[in-house]
C-alpha cells in the first residue's frame, strides 16, 4: 500500500467533532471527518454525492507542533435576540495527515489537493492553510510514512546540535478495545449527516531531527463500549471545507 502525506499548517484550525450550538469546540489535531472533507472539496464532490471511497482509507496523525488553545468570543443578533457563541481554535499548529490506499486513487487526490476545485480550509472557512498542503505520495504504508517524514518545523537551536523530539502519532487502527472517536464521516448530505466510530491508537515517538532514525514506543488508549454505531448530527464545522 502507499500513503498520501498533507502538511496542515495555519494560524488557527478548528477540527470539531463535538461542536454544536453556541459552543464551537475544537479537538487538539485534525479529524478524519475534516480532513475527508477537505478531500472532498479538492476533488469537487458535492455535499451529496458518495464519499465511501474517502472514508475507506486509513487515517493517521503527527502532531508535529501542537499550538495554543484560543477561545473566540462572538455575538451575533436574531430578530428575537442576541446569542453568545465561544468558538475555540488551535493556534499555530502544524500537523502531518497520512492516509493508506491504492496508490492510484492517492496520485489522483495528490493532483486534487494541489489544484482544488474548492477552496481547502483546516476544518472552518475561517481557517486557510498555510504553505504547500500536499506533500506527496510515500511507497510505505502508513505509520512508516510518519515515521519516515522530516520534522516540518526546526527544534533545533543556534548551536543545539542534533535534537530529539518526542512526536505523537494517532493512527486508525482494528484492535478491539483501543479508543473510539466518533470522527468517520458516511455522508456530508446537509440533510442527513451521518458519522460512526473508529477505533483510534496513539503512539509516542522520539525523533531525531538530524536524520530519518525513530525509535517508537507504543501506548494503546484502551476505551471499553459496545461495537461500532452509527450517528446522525445536524451541523458540524468540520465539513464546511465542503462548499457548494
Amino acid at each position: 500500500m502507499s500513503t498520501l502525506l498533507l502538511r496542515l499548517a495555519a494560524p488557527l484550525q478548528a477540527w470539531g467533532s463535538e461542536s454544536k450550538f453556541e459552543r464551537r469546540a475544537t479537538g487538539r489535531e485534525p479529524t478524519k471527518s475534516g480532513v475527508i472533507g477537505l478531500l472532498a472539496a479538492a476533488l469537487g464532490r458535492r455535499r451529496d454525492q458518495p464519499i465511501d471511497d474517502l472514508s475507506r482509507l486509513k487515517f493517521g496523525v503527527r502532531v508535529d507542533k501542537p499550538g495554543q488553545m484560543m477561545m473566540d468570543y462572538h455575538t451575533a443578533l436574531s430578530t428575537k435576540q442576541t446569542y453568545v457563541t465561544r468558538r475555540y481554535y488551535l493556534e499555530d499548529a502544524v500537523f502531518i495527515v497520512g492516509l493508506e490506499g491504492d496508490a492510484a486513487f492517492l496520485h489522483t487526490l495528490e493532483a486534487a489537493v494541489n489544484a482544488p476545485f474548492f477552496p481547502l480550509f483546516l476544518g472552518r472557512r475561517s481557517c486557510p492553510p498555510t504553505g504547500q498542503v500536499c506533500i506527496g505520495v510515500r511507497d510505505a504504508s502508513l505509520k512508516d510514512a510518519l515515521l519516515a517524514e522530516p520534522l516540518s518545523i526546526s527544534m533545533t537551536g543556534a548551536g543545539q546540535g542534533k535534537a530529539h523530539t518526542s512526536l505523537t502519532l494517532i493512527l486508525d487502527t482494528d484492535k478491539v478495545g483501543a479508543y473510539r472517536q466518533r470522527d468517520l464521516p458516511l455522508s456530508f448530505n446537509q440533510q442527513h449527516r451521518k458519522f460512526a466510530y473508529r477505533y483510534v491508537e496513539a503512539h509516542a515517538e522520539t525523533h531525531a531531527e538530524t536524520h530519518a532514525e525513530t525509535h517508537a514506543e507504543t501506548h494503546a488508549v484502551t476505551y471499553t463500549q459496545t461495537p461500532t454505531q452509527t450517528y446522525t448530527q445536524t451541523s458540524h464545522d468540520a465539513f464546511e471545507g465542503v462548499t457548494e
